[in-house]
């Protein structure tokens, strides 16, 4: 495809296949609101400078001017490498000449124009008109002809500009016209073993893109056969790519070239280079023994990670491929790095992009989540059943470095996320039990591969996991089904059913007296819940007899433990919560105990035993705890009686009310959010003394809550059905919630906002507030404050801040208050000045520099205050024409030192005006007030300024009567008075 003076057939298919280029310069395309590029601008000077220097004169004239003026220096030299740049650029008759001049006026090898090259590559490849597009690519071929250094880096740049999935005339061109340079120039490729390896993966990921039409297929196999022949001529230096040649490899392996490559990588890894020794063993043909020479080969090769495109990965995985076969590759991208994970040598950075994607996309996609979670689950059996037991630990030590590293801080919410399908977090329990239940990484290390047996092997054929609706990323915030609500997304799990093992309780049945035995035996073989309940009270009453062996007590908990595991699977809670159907929840088999616990006299010995037998139930299964209190809250014949719990708590092992409901409700929090939910408002209501004062509590709730759960929640509150903040101990589960996530901040706030706590009993919390690190608590102080009126207290709290340029935070209320209560504000910070003002200079360094929280002093105020004076400059707000907050700054002024008055000129010369002005004879006084700063303002202040109408108003009626206190005042020692 030969360009004669920068056109050629490529050439002009792309430009007849493009609108023209748009509007703009002439190298770059612009919108009419785009400003003109400083680039382009810089490239054009040096043009007309080149232009300037060759015009109207002749050849050898032209050469003799561009070569003195180069010789001036170096930014001459620049200034006409670049015109001829530019001159190639924009017109094409011309380029073969320019080239030409290029190559003899160049001083540094044409380093600084491959630089400049780079630059416009990079960052304004996309924007360039139609002709400067063809321009350059015609350039990098004849800098390949002409074996200029560094133009394979240029290369390498132009292939990262090939988009993978983008098959318009554009992408097309720019992919055919590189390949034709690396196959013209095939040799020269040769040279360098990083453009091998860049060039192979590049057009290895683009031949699938690649089929359809006559030009595509031509194209698709000039690629292949370009691969080819590198993969089999210079084998290791594509190796460098690592496991995302083998993933690459797999994409293509049913093209017949690549298929005979796979069974050499097999069979005959020596024919590919004598240093690849391939498998260790034969494997057969067909998926399972591409996948173990594929393993093998990984397991003999780096694989830098600046080789893999991962952004390109996530954002395949987020938008779902066009096939099932694309959607897998993409997601087999994402997961690569996870299947032979080895935390020692392989860096976090290489498996952050799935987790992040699963955790970022569960609020707004959840079905992303869902089908990556589930090919996660899939991968591990159906990759290589040869290596599974491998593959598993690779994905183990990858959740275990995610949760080590704080990638994310535990992986319960993601894992048993309620917007998952049942089936989906059932099998995640099964698959990753220690990532289920624990917010901390599991301690334990596993020394050898797991072994064990995977009850649900899923076919890797089935992707189609969604049904076609659900599958499609549309707007999951408007998409809402017949009843009004937003449609939950639902997974629809691989056919085969989870196949339950039949439940083995031989061990303990041997154990049991033969009546206890036989009615065991009758519950295990029950084949209905009615039936297994008669069975189970039956247990229940002879239990409760006299000559019971209270030693079997813990014999028969192991056996109903197992019988019903099935219980403590899933979600307790109904769909629909309505009288019938939490009758119904509660009418399972095991709650019959709960039951008859209910129905006794706490006094009475058979109380006790069945307390015994739940005890030891506990010790087996801590999920008992938290069915408990759904039976107690559920059940109508457990009406009034939440406070056996604390009968059953006192009974554990544990021994302890706290310690038991925390341990309990944690459970629960993994297991059920909807459960958790629903218990709350009876456990702060039934355990105030255990729940008031626990900011552990709080934040199991507000860990896992969505908004919806949260406004729930809130009516709760204002219905008088909850209490979750008591006076005497909010400000410290406040302060303990500084440490926890920004929507769980959120969450605690709207909920202590909800109850009708004063503001004053929290508000010392602005001590322990820093802006950089507590934005969420000082974003919901702020707009709490500013409805309070404002308090002595209050303001002292606020000014106690430190002041930082970046902290807005005390000028953005004193600025409200001002508008909204200025007398007040005025009265209260006239009293902190003359109160600090009183306190001796050495004291008050002490006191702020002895503790840690912040505290007032006289600095502080003034600084805060002159912040304001600042930004209320330019408004028509007259708050420091106030008579206290003169009065008070006038007194500050007479004691302060020479250091604070410079640095408090502007602020205190309000008060020297205020001096002025009350210093006249005693005939004109009342005239000078009427005539004060503060009543000059009033009168030119405008009468519709709404914002300052209210204390406007207010300061005009204040100032027509007359004002006893500036009578008095005949010095700055009766300012501060009391009485003032």
């Amino acid at each position: 495809m030969e360009m004669q003076k920068g056109k050629g057939g490529a050439a002009a298919a792309v430009a007849a296949a493009t609108t023209g280029g748009g509007g703009g310069g002439k190298l770059l395309i612009y919108t009419s609101l785009d400003a003109k590029d400083e680039l382009e601008e810089r490239l054009e000077r040096c043009m007309g400078t080149v232009t300037a220097l060759t015009g109207s004169v002749s050849e050898r004239e032209a050469n003799d001017a561009l070569n003195t003026h180069v010789c001036k220096g170096a930014t001459q030299h620049e200034e006409v490498v670049l015109g001829l740049f530019t001159l190639i650029l924009t017109e094409p008759t011309q380029a073969q000449k320019c080239y030409r001049d290029l190559t003899l006026v160049s001083r540094d090898g044409m380093g600084g124009l491959l630089a400049k090259m780079t630059q416009v590559v990079m960052d304004k490849y996309q924007k360039l008109q139609d002709t400067p597009r063809i321009q350059i690519v015609w350039l990098v071929r004849e800098m390949v002809r002409s074996g200029v250094l560094g133009s394979d880096g240029i290369c390498m740049t132009f292939m990262k500009q090939i988009a993978g999935g983008d098959v318009t005339a554009k992408n097309i061109w720019l992919t055919e016209s590189i390949l034709d340079i690396f196959m013209e120039q095939r040799e020269w490729v040769l040279k360098s073993s990083m453009l091998i390896a860049m060039s192979v993966y590049t057009f290895l990921r683009l031949i699938v893109d690649h089929h359809g039409s006559p030009q595509l297929q031509a194209l698709r196999q000039k690629e292949v056969d370009f691969c080819i022949s590198l993969l089999r001529e210079r084998f290791m230096d594509c190796a460098v790519i690592g496991r995302d040649l083998v993933r690459l490899l797999q994409n293509v392996a049913r093209i017949p070239e690549f298929e005979q490559l796979w069974k050499d990588i097999i069979h005959n890894p020596q024919a590919l280079s004598p240093q690849f020794t391939g498998g260790e063993q034969p494997a057969d043909d067909g998926p399972a023994g591409e996948d173990v020479g594929a393993q093998h080969f990984v397991g003999r090769v780096d694989h830098p990670a600046d080789v893999a495109d991962e952004v390109a990965a996530q954002g395949l995985a987020v938008r779902g491929g066009q096939s099932n076969v694309a959607a897998s590759n993409a997601k087999l991208a994402l997961f690569y790095d996870w299947l032979f994970f080895n935390p020692e040598k392989d860096s976090i950075m290489n498996i952050e992009p799935a987790i992040l994607v699963m955790h970022h996309s569960m609020k707004p996609h959840p079905a992303i989540t869902a089908t990556l979670l589930d090919f996660m689950c899939r991968i591990i059996p159906n990759f290589c059943p040869a290596l599974e037991a491998h593959v598993r630990q690779g994905v183990f030590n990858s959740l275990t470095h995610i949760v080590e590293k704080r990638v994310l801080a535990h992986l319960a919410p993601l894992f048993d996320n309620p917007k998952l399908d049942k089936e989906l977090r059932a099998m995640l329990r099964e698959k990753f039990p220690e990532f289920c239940s624990s917010p901390s990484p599991p301690e334990v290390k596993i020394e050898e591969p797991v072994s064990m047996e995977m009850d649900n092997h899923m076919s890797d054929k089935d992707d189609s996991c969604y049904d076609n609706a659900e599958a499609a990323f549309s707007d999951d915030e408007e998409d809402l089904n017949s009843k009004g609500k937003k449609r939950e997304f639902r997974f629809h799990p691989i056919k085969e059913a989870v196949v339950e093992e039949p439940v083995d309780i031989t061990p303990f049945l041997d154990q049991l007296d033969e009546t206890l035995k036989d009615k065991v035996l009758l519950l295990q073989k029950g084949s209905d819940t009615e039936a297994q309940c008669e069975v189970m009270q039956e247990i229940v009453d002879q239990v409760l007899e006299e000559d019971f062996d209270q030693e079997q007590l813990s014999v028969l908990a192991s056996c109903l433990q197992e019988l019903f595991k099935v219980h403590f699977r899933g979600e307790v809670l109904p769909e629909e919560i309505t009288e019938e159907s939490l009758e119904e929840s509660v009418g399972k088999p095991l709650y019959l105990i709960f039951r008859n616990l209910c129905q006794m006299q706490e006094d009475n010995s058979s109380f006790s035993v069945l307390l015994d037998l739940l005890s030891e139930l506990y010790q087996k299964q801590p999920k008992i705890g938290y069915h408990l209190l759904y039976y107690l809250k559920a059940s109508k014949a457990a009406a009034g009686k939440m406070n056996l719990y604390e009968s059953f708590a006192q009974a554990t092992q544990l021994g302890d009310l706290h310690t038991c409901l925390m341990m309990d409700m944690k459970a629960c929090q993994e297991d059920d959010v909807r459960l958790l939910c629903y218990l709350t408002p009876s456990i702060y209501t039934e355990f105030p003394d255990e729940t008031l004062r626990s900011g552990e509590l709080l934040n199991m709730i507000v860990a896992v809550i969505d908004s919806a759960q949260l406004q729930e929640l809130v009516c709760h509150v204002m219905m008088g059905n909850l209490m979750m903040f008591r006076k005497d101990s909010v400000l410290n589960i406040l302060i303990q919630s500084l440490d926890w996530e920004t929507f769980e901040q959120y969450c605690t706030w709207q909920l202590f906002l909800a109850h009708n706590i004063p503001l004053e009993s929290i508000i010392s919390i602005l001590q322990h507030l820093k802006y950089k690190e507590h934005p969420e608590a000082l974003s919901c102080l702020l707009l709490q404050l500013r409805r309070e009126k404002p308090s002595e207290e209050m303001v002292k709290m606020v000014l106690s801040r430190p002041c930082h340029p970046d902290d807005q935070f005390t000028t953005s209320i004193l600025r409200h208050w001002c508008i909204k209560h200025d007398d007040l504000l005025a009265e209260h910070i006239k009293s902190l000045l003359i109160k600090n003002n009183s306190l001796p200079r050495k004291r008050q360094s002490l006191r702020s520099s002895s503790s840690k929280l912040a505290q007032l002093t006289l600095e502080q105020i003034l600084e805060h205050l002159d912040n304001l004076r600042l930004n209320l400059t330019n408004t028509k707000q007259n708050f420091f024409s106030q008579t206290p907050i003169l009065q008070a700054l006038q007194h500050v002024q007479a004691s302060c030192d020479e250091a604070h008055k410079m640095k408090f000129s502007d602020l205190f010369s309000l008060a020297e005006e205020y001096e002025d002005s009350s210093s006249k004879p005693p005939k004109s006084r009342r005239k000078a007030t009427i005539s004060s700063p503060r009543s000059r303002k009033n009168a030119a202040q405008p009468a519709n300024n709404d914002e300052e109408s209210a204390s406007s108003s207010a300061s005009e009626e204040e100032d027509t009567k007359p004002k006893p206190t500036k009578r008095k005042r005949k010095g700055s020692s009766a300012v501060g008075s009391d009485s003032d």
